[in-house]
């Protein structure tokens, strides 16, 4: 895949397929764009591309608003190139772009630098500034410069639109089953092994502390069960999100017990695919309860089908 970020200077030779948006996820609906992408690239001799924006618009119109996303900007590329999208040009949504009317976006930005001969948008797509674009306008432009578009309606799960924010909701609710089943994959979380309080060591429950990029969205404060990924080798986990109130701590970790492991892996990039919801943060009124809840987790995700 053929990633291009500064599209100031860019101008396309190839005549291009292409869908618009953010992305975030790289869920089923978007999955099925991109399979209807890819086949009319491929019977009108084109190649498909994504144009999406980075950062999100909506940390520009927002600023206070603290979202977190479903995918890092290396895993949205990662999706995207594994769902055969050719191209992918990475927007920055910056001050003279936001300024754009949508006839201006349409002529200067899809026309005349990406060569665009085919435009899918989702059902709900708008565009330029003030949102002054939307399908009525593109029908009404594709004509005038050469270009068709069509528009694709949303794709339902459970009788409810699939949509970053619905996924971003079921994560929050702790319902990530119902989200990897939006996704089409299973959601996951990376980073680096940092260290910790150390406490679980004392208790037999050693945990590796993940910083995750702080951007990325993390499921409600509560016990997982979850595939934990280590130089390349897969373990079963048992993951916990929270404050560790039991022993008074007070900042938010990220921390996995994993299964069947021993072994140094401070400073190490491991990732975590969430499986099932265990249960709630609890503050126990001692460690012997929080033991005997670490040996019944245990047992459930020992015994739980991966």
């Amino acid at each position: 895949m053929k990633i291009t970020e500064n599209l100031s200077q860019y101008s396309s030779k190839t005549p291009l397929a292409l869908s618009i948006g953010i992305f975030d996820g790289v869920h089923i609906g978007h999955q099925s764009i991109i399979k209807k992408l890819n086949a009319i690239a491929r019977r009108k001799n084109l190649e498909s591309a994504i144009l999406t924006f980075w950062p999100h618009p909506r940390t520009i119109f927002n600023p206070d608003d603290d979202l977190k996303f479903l995918n890092t900007i290396e895993e949205k590329i990662y999706l995207l190139e594994k769902k055969g999208v050719e191209n992918l040009f990475l927007k920055e949504f910056d001050e003279e772009f936001r300024n754009l009317t949508g006839e201006e976006f349409v002529k200067q930005v899809l026309v005349e630098k990406l060569n665009v001969k085919h435009l899918i948008i989702g059902h709900d797509h708008t565009f330029g500034k003030n949102r002054s674009g939307d399908f009525s306008l593109l029908q009404k432009m594709s004509s005038e410069y050469d270009f068709e578009v069509e528009q694709v309606e949303a794709v339902d799960s459970q009788d409810k639109h699939i949509s970053s924010t619905q996924i971003r909701n079921a994560l929050l609710e702790g319902n990530v089953k119902e989200a990897n089943e939006m996704l089409g994959y299973v959601y996951s979380v990376s980073g680096k092994v940092v260290h910790g309080k150390k406490i679980g060591r004392t208790i037999g429950y050693p945990t590796a502390n993940i910083a995750a990029d702080p951007a990325k969205l993390l499921p409600k404060k509560g016990a997982y069960i979850v595939d934990v990924f280590v130089k390349n080798k897969h373990y079963k986990g048992m993951l916990s999100i929270g404050t560790n109130p039991t022993v008074n701590g007070n900042s938010l970790s990220t921390e996995v017990y994993i299964l069947d492991f021993n072994g140094d892996i401070y400073d190490e990039i491991i990732s975590v695919n969430f499986r099932d919801f265990l249960h709630d943060e609890i503050k126990f009124e001692s460690l012997e309860k929080l033991i005997e809840r670490l040996d019944e987790d245990k047992k459930l995700t020992e015994n739980f089908n991966f």
